[in-house]
Parts: structure tokens; sequence; C-alpha cells
């Protein structure tokens, strides 16, 4: 059942998607530590559940749990993953309860041995294909499509000469997002979606290939940057080096436009578009198109800081902190009972009196969703002696749901459908509000295609007949 919009008991921020990584060293060296460190690098994209998976002698091993790398892996369970080829995963669920029999990566052993998938995006066709599979005799352990992903390409390898080749066979019956990638016992395996929806990199240091969602966590183990996936390349790794398959290179891309407002690293680099660059391109925009005299920009940690940067430097207006974030906030945060609900921003952040009082702020962040935690930051601001609160957002207004991969609820759930751009100005008690004009964003990227379908509601996929986000058993 979809719950309304206003109700304060749901999360009013987006939450980051997944990340993978991967790693094969072509001298036989343990790697299962370098895996470690890019999944340390990735964490913004995923803080439910992480594992790694290794494969040692044709033997593949994992281990996972729910939590941040640094509450799941020790140094005693990380030295028992013993292998010179590893997969990593962390993960924040968009479809599939969050569960530690849903966390990844998933390692499936069939009739020809055992392979190993980290995957990050949604399917579309998901629950279609999960039913027409189980009516053939399925067994499903999870309630994630990732499993479906599994279980085709270990059934198409049946009859397959190569892994490879099985992946490719599997990405004809899947639609939607996926960067994934598939550790056979003597192959890494990764392919992109023929949209290229989620990123995906290959980096190398001496004598070891990596393989990330983004290219910080290649800078995390010290890899060079070597070039992105393709959007529906098959790229193998194998002791001879790595092999590419373009065949399915055949779709106009349609990367999410989102990595670059908020999901990605600002330190990241997705298909030659600097994301750093792309937010200072966003709030010159919002300068641009809806000009202000104010004393202060301001971001909202941390999505909101390089765009307020941007706004800066077009407006001249100084920049500055009015925030402090309390970085220590994990998986267990307890969020406050209805009595406390309204202090629930106050644990995460705090405002700097004496940096806003009697001043007129222009507050920059990534987005608004329903408007209830936007709200209670203008009025933080203004407790704390701010003169006027006037509100940008590097994103235009969400109209729609995200069906790959990305948490943006159904329509009923968001602000911008049921009030205009002053409504919606005066629920937050902001003195003004300009959104990102959907007809800029291609600026911030640099003529990329991209996917805008949560602004403008034109998938280049078609959406689901049935919201696939969520459990399957629900």
């Amino acid at each position: 059942m979809n719950r309304q919009w206003n109700d304060l008991t749901i999360s009013d921020e987006l939450h980051e998607e997944c990340g993978v990584f991967g790693a094969y060293d072509l001298e036989g060296g343990d790697i299962a530590n370098w895996v470690y460190y890019g999944l340390f690098a990735l964490q913004h994209r995923g803080q439910e559940s992480c594992g790694i998976a290794v494969s040692e002698h044709r033997d593949i091993r994992y281990y996972k749990d729910m939590g941040l790398v640094n509450e799941v892996f020790t140094a005693e369970n990380l030295n028992r993953l013993h292998g010179d080829i590893a997969i990593g995963h962390v993960r924040y669920s968009t479809a599939g309860s969050s569960v530690r029999a849903n966390a990844q990566p998933l390692v499936t052993k069939y009739i020809k041995g055992t392979l190993a998938i980290a995957h990050n995006g949604n399917l579309v066709n998901a629950v279609d294909l999960r039913e027409k599979l189980e009516r053939s005799g399925a067994i499903f352990q999870t309630t994630i499509d990732s499993e479906v992903i599994a279980y085709l390409v270990a059934r198409e390898r049946v009859g397959s000469r190569s892994v490879e080749e099985a992946v490719g066979k599997a990405m004809q019956h899947i639609r939607g997002a996926y960067s994934l990638l598939v550790m056979s016992p003597r192959k890494l395996t990764c392919a992109r979606d023929p949209y290229g929806f989620k990123p995906l990199c290959i980096g190398k240091k001496d004598s070891v290939y990596v393989v990330a969602s983004e290219t910080c966590a290649l800078d995390a183990v010290g890899a060079e940057f070597i070039r992105d996936v393709l959007p529906g390349e098959i790229v193998t790794i194998t002791a001879d080096g790595l092999q590419s398959n373009t065949q399915y290179c055949n779709k106009k891309p349609a990367r999410c436009i989102f990595e670059y407002i908020y999901f990605a690293r600002p330190d990241s680099v997705i298909d030659g578009a600097v994301v750093f660059d792309a937010r200072i391109a966003a709030g010159k925009i919002l300068a641009q198109t809806h000009p202000v005299e104010a004393d202060l920009v301001v971001g909202v940690p941390e999505s909101g800081n390089v765009a307020a940067m941007g706004f800066s430097l077009a407006s001249g207006i100084p920049y500055g902190q009015a925030f402090v974030k309390n970085n220590y906030i994990g998986r267990t945060f307890i969020k406050p009972g209805q009595s406390l609900r309204e202090q629930s921003v106050r644990i995460k952040l705090n405002v700097l009196k004496s940096v806003v009082e009697g001043k007129r702020i222009v507050m920059i962040d990534d987005s608004i969703v329903r408007g209830t935690t936007s709200a209670r930051i203008v009025q933080m601001l203004k407790n704390a002696g701010a003169k006027e609160v006037h509100v940008r957002i590097s994103s235009p207004p969400f109209k729609f749901p995200c069906y790959f991969g990305t948490d943006i609820p159904s329509g009923d759930q968001l602000i911008a459908n049921h009030h205009s751009v002053d409504g919606i100005c005066e629920l937050l008690g902001a003195d003004s509000l300009g959104y990102l004009d959907v007809n800029r964003l291609g600026e911030m990227v640099g003529g990329l295609d991209y996917c805008d379908a949560c602004f403008t509601g034109n998938y280049p996929v078609d959406p689901p007949k049935r919201d696939i986000r969520g459990d399957f058993e629900s």
C-alpha cells in the first residue's frame, strides 16, 4: 500500500543505489584486501550490507553480512578470503527486502561449477522472469532481482562455450539497469546494460586489473584508470588480459543523471564527465536562472556543497559552511518516536548560529522528495537567526518514480505532484524556491546522453506493469 507523501514516518531522503568492485591479480597474489578498500571508497552507494567473494584454486568462498564495510569485515574474516580473483558489493535495497539473505555477492552452485555475481541496478522485467522461471522449476533463495540474473547466467552457461557467452545470452532476456560482475573460478566478466544506466569502469595497477562502479574506488587502491565499460559491452578478464564483446552496444545511452547530481562521489569521473564539475555547473545555472540578493550561500551536506560553490562563483555571493554534520550515524541509528521525530534532522545536522544569524541565506540542496526534511532544515536556519532563507535545488522537481535502481517513490508520494513551486515554497517556510531547469540538465554533463525519466516521465525502457521496487514477497 502506498503511503502519503506527508507521512513523517517515511524517510524524505534519497538513498544510494549499490556499488560493485572486482579485482584480478594476473600474478596470482591474494586480492581480497584490494576489494575491501575499494568497497570503502564506494560505501556512499550502499550502507545496508556488503560482501566479498574470492576464487582460490577453482573454489569460490565468500563472506557477507548486514552493515557497513568496517562493521562486517574484521582482520580475521578478511584473512580467510584467499584468492587471486575477487568481487565485492555494497548494497542499499531498491528491490528486495533488507535482510542478510539478500546481501551480495550471490554465489550459485550449478552443474558446471560455481559462479559469484554482484549487481548494481534494477530489472524492469524481473517479476515476469522470476515467475516464468519458477513455473519451469527454478527455486529462489532471495527476494532480489539479482538472483534472476544469476539463474539465467548459470542456465545459459550449461549450453555455452564460456561464461562470457552465457552472460551475453542472459542479457538478451533481461531489461533494465545493470552493472554486473560475474566471477567464475578463472575469469572475471563484467557487463553494463545497453543503455548504460549505471556506471562501470576499468583500471590497472601493476599486475592487477580492477573494475568498479566509480573511479574514486580505483584511486583508493592506486589503480590507473583505463576506460569506462561501454553501455552494452561485455569485458572478460583472464590470465591473458582483457577481451571485449561490443555486439550488444546498440542502444542510445541513457545514463542516470542523478549519478552526477547526487549519487556519485564528487571526485569520480563517469563516462568522461567530472562529477565535481557537473555539480559546479548546476549551481551556476541556478544562480543564472534564479538570482536573489543574499549574504551567504550554503550547501546542505554533503550533496549540496559543490552546487553551492557553483552558485557562489556565478552570483558573487560568498560561500560558507552553515551546518555541522554528524558523520557517525551508521545503520544502527534508531529513528525517534513520534514525539521526538521533529528532532531527527538535528541528530544528523546542526546549524552554526554565529554564521547565519542576521543574514539572508541561499540554501542549496540536491532534491526535494516529500518536503519534510527540507522544511525542518529551513526552520533550523530561521531558528538560528537567519533573516531570510532562499532554497535552490540542483535538480528539477521529481514527478515520476524510478525503476532503474534509485528509490524515488511513486508519484503520489512526491510533493511536486501535489503542489506548485509557490505552494512548495510556502510549505517549506522558505522566502523563495527555485529548481534547476530540466532543459538545462545536459549542460552539467557536456552533452552526454542521459535518463531524466524521474523528472519528465520519458522512460528509455518501458516501465513494468507491476511495481518491482520492494519485496517480491509483499
